[in-house]
């Protein structure tokens, strides 16, 4: 009995110790049985309490009156299936006739507390199908993205989501995007994320970064334009909009369009293209956008007009051209001047880190959700990489990208640096790089000793 008991308190011991150090390596031994446990237990209970059950039906009713039994119990929603994650449980549900999914999403929090979970989401799969993610723990306390993930051309998995899934970013579904944050808000981490996950992929990465390119020149052996004033970044988007053109007109070619040809091969975009003539996808990542729009003087103005518009006319135009957008920026709001709003209009594609104001929140999702604003300007400013992405169709998430360092990030693109295609046309402002050191070379601040 000792020697059970010693067991015991050695196994507490252990358990309590992971859970306050170590929260997933607690929840993948402990936390996953005891909250399953605990669902199933309490499971009728809580939908009860929660108000997510529906009388019994007339015919169950007029049974049992018919038999002599008693009134039967209020239903809850049938659960279809409950699955353990490494972050949490998936549950998902089977509503009863006159049950709402609203009604499911209202109840979360309830739903949380009562679970003995950390946070709970719900969506909805399908008509009278809803499913309830659960966490066991903070997940983007210490970010730990998931050994697989679901790469595909043009998506990128960039960071992780507070109910434990992966948030991707994929530029054939959603084009262009617009990424905001004050500084040390954690958006040059979200950036770095993503010139990561694009490096290894058929791509070609145009910067434009105003702060004499301090944040996208140590990555310029993966990118195959880069400019590092106003003035140069006229120039690269004038001509991104010529290849813009240029490859309208190959598509045109390429269409065919006659009774003989299947619907499968008429060409609307690149993708429809073949491989073998299809032009590489352009990302353009503009790290601040403020610097292209300010302006003055007279001349000034009239280079702001020209960049703005070009921008516009990449945005409107440039998706089935493969040129996609990824606007960055500490401050997006209307007194940018004319042009803005048309912009924003077309990125569809919203992250928001801690900002400094409300004005540029509504900006990101004035037009998409009230809530993500105000989610937007509640980041603490202690939480650094946490941020809120949306998108058009009004629904949004709190997300955290895992810390990459420079150096991490440089050490990919000069890894895929055989990967930079060559565009005829931004040929002029490919930047100009030496040779790659040696790998016996140790990378150091200090010059090494001589003799």
């Amino acid at each position: 009995m000792t020697w059970f008991m010693v067991a015991v308190v050695v196994v507490v011991a252990a358990a309590g110790l992971l859970r306050w150090r170590r929260p997933a390596w607690y929840w993948l031994t402990f936390g996953v049985l005891i909250a399953t446990v605990r669902v199933l237990v309490r499971y009728a209970s809580v939908m009860d309490a929660c108000g997510l059950t529906v009388p019994p039906s007339r015919w169950r009713l007029a049974l049992a009156r018919v038999a002599n039994r008693p009134v039967p119990e209020f239903r809850v929603p049938r659960i279809l299936r409950l699955r353990p994650t490494r972050t949490g449980l998936v549950l998902r549900l089977k509503l009863r006739p006159g049950q709402d999914a609203f009604d499911v999403a209202a109840s979360t929090d309830r739903l949380r507390h009562s679970f003995g979970m950390y946070g709970v989401t719900s969506r909805e799969v399908r008509s009278g199908v809803v499913e309830l993610r659960m966490t066991g723990y903070d997940v983007l306390q210490q970010v730990q993205m998931p050994a697989k993930t679901d790469t595909r051309p043009m998506r990128v998995p960039v960071a992780l989501r507070e109910d434990g899934s992966v948030h991707y970013r994929d530029y054939r579904a959603v084009p262009h995007g617009l990424t905001l944050g004050a500084t040390e808000s954690g958006k040059s981490v979200y950036q770095r994320n993503l010139v990561a996950g694009l490096a290894p992929m058929d791509v070609a990465l145009v910067g434009i970064d105003c702060k004499q390119g301090v944040e996208l020149f140590p990555l310029a052996r993966r990118f195959s334009a880069l400019a590092d004033n106003p003035d140069t970044a006229l120039e690269l988007l004038e001509a991104l909009v010529s290849h813009m053109e240029e490859v309208y007109q190959l598509i045109r070619a390429e269409q065919r369009i006659s009774v003989a040809v299947p619907d499968a091969e008429i060409a609307a975009d690149i993708w429809d293209l073949p491989d073998d003539i299809r032009p590489v996808p352009v990302v353009v990542l503009v790290d601040e956008v403020a610097e292209l729009a300010l302006f003055a003087s007279k001349e000034e103005e009239k280079r702001r007009d020209r960049i703005i518009t070009a921008l516009v006319r990449l945005a409107q135009l440039g998706r089935a051209a493969g040129i996609y957008l990824e606007i960055c920026g500490q401050r997006f709001g209307s007194e940018l001047g004319k042009g803005i709003t048309m912009l924003r209009a077309q990125l569809t594609g919203r992250t928001a880190h801690r900002v400094n104001d409300e004005t540029s929140a509504s900006m990101a999702f004035g037009d998409i959700s009230p809530d993500a604003v105000l989610a937007a300007i509640q980041i603490p400013a202690e939480t650094r990489g946490i941020a809120i992405a949306g998108d058009s169709t009004g629904g949004w998430h709190r997300i955290r990208a895992p810390h990459t360092s420079l150096r991490q990030a440089v050490n990919l693109c000069n890894r895929y640096a055989d990967r930079t295609p060559d565009v005829p046309a931004l040929a002029a402002y490919r930047p100009a790089t030496g040779p790659l050191p040696s790998a016996r070379v140790p990378l150091s601040k200090t010059a090494p000793a001589t003799a």
